[in-house]
């Protein structure tokens, strides 16, 4: 069972921005096979609210689990770790 309070944070990538205030947002990560125990590369996306429309293509964002905001939107963008180049 989840704590009250503690939210989700994961970081990823900005893979498109076309839409108003939202951000979509790739979530890589490294899952071990629990019977070959090799190494998996599993990836998310996940519809994220960019209040500002800062986010470009290609940034390192931070995002935080919240509310649902719309059907889709269930995560907010907390920071800009890295600007794309």
């Amino acid at each position: 069972m989840k704590e009250r309070g503690k939210k989700r944070q994961v970081v990823g990538t900005v893979i498109s921005n076309k839409m108003d205030k939202t951000v979509i947002v790739l979530v890589e990560s490294l899952v071990k096979h629990r019977l070959y125990h090799k190494y998996i590369k599993r990836r998310a996306k996940f519809a994220a609210h960019d209040k500002g429309n800062t986010c470009r293509l290609g940034d390192k964002v931070l995002i935080t689990e919240s509310r649902p905001l719309s059907k889709i939107k269930k995560w907010r963008v907390t920071e800009i770790i890295q600007k794309a180049v």
